[in-house]
């Protein structure tokens, strides 16, 4: 029977940390800040990256530190998203993990047709 107890409270407390959430260690007040934090980084890369920044730059932030991730044209445009964020009062730390993406090429049919062999 004491056996029983045990894991039955063994299980409670499992299931209550689990259910506490990803940020046991952050305050409600802690957790408001960075909602904040992120907000109004988010609202300044659209108004001054522009609009695309809204769903192609993921913003997180924990504790005031800040990791940008996603896709960028180019480095330059990375420098001024960091930037932006660590504008942003309350940020700590600004962690940059926004990728470069290559940049296209233009392959036109008439390049396609004088490199193939026979035509």
């Amino acid at each position: 029977m004491r056996s029983k107890r045990l894991l039955v409270l063994s299980l409670g407390f499992l299931l209550s940390a689990a259910l506490s959430g990803c940020r046991g260690n952050q305050s409600l007040e802690g957790q408001t800040k960075d909602a904040r934090i992120k907000a109004e980084i988010k609202s300044k890369l659209a108004s001054q990256i522009g609009a695309e920044t809204l769903t192609a730059i993921e913003v997180n932030v924990t504790n005031g530190v800040v990791t940008l991730a996603g896709p960028v044209h180019s480095a330059e445009e990375s420098s001024r998203i960091a930037a932006v964020a660590r504008g942003v009062p309350g940020v700590s730390d600004v962690k940059v993990t926004l990728q470069v993406l290559a940049p296209q090429q233009i392959v036109t049919p008439a390049a396609t047709t004088a490199a193939t062999p026979g035509k």
